[in-house]
């Protein structure tokens, strides 16, 4: 599942199962427990180390989310004042 790939780009199971489970049509806590048995799983391979190059990037990615979270709530206010202040919609 592609979900695995997706894990590094949150904080916890938890987060990753309410972003990711919407989008495969699945509960979020059902998926958040398969996350968490997948994890815990003993004929799971350990993953290596992580490189700084990919926590960096890792970062990088979370922030640049967040950004565009925090950039989405502007762009929407400004088209509601725009909308009320336009003469031909009153």
């Amino acid at each position: 599942m592609k979900t695995a790939s997706f894990l590094a780009e949150y904080p916890s199971a938890y987060a990753a199962a309410q972003a990711i489970g919407p989008m495969v049509d699945v509960h979020p806590e059902s998926l958040r427990q398969w996350i968490l048995k997948a994890q815990t799983s003993p004929g799971k391979p350990v993953a290596a180390a992580k490189t700084a190059e990919q926590l960096e990037l890792e970062q990088l990615r979370r922030e640049n989310r967040e950004f565009k979270q925090a950039n989405e709530i502007p762009t929407l206010a400004s088209a509601l004042f725009a909308r009320e202040l336009d003469p031909r919609h009153r």
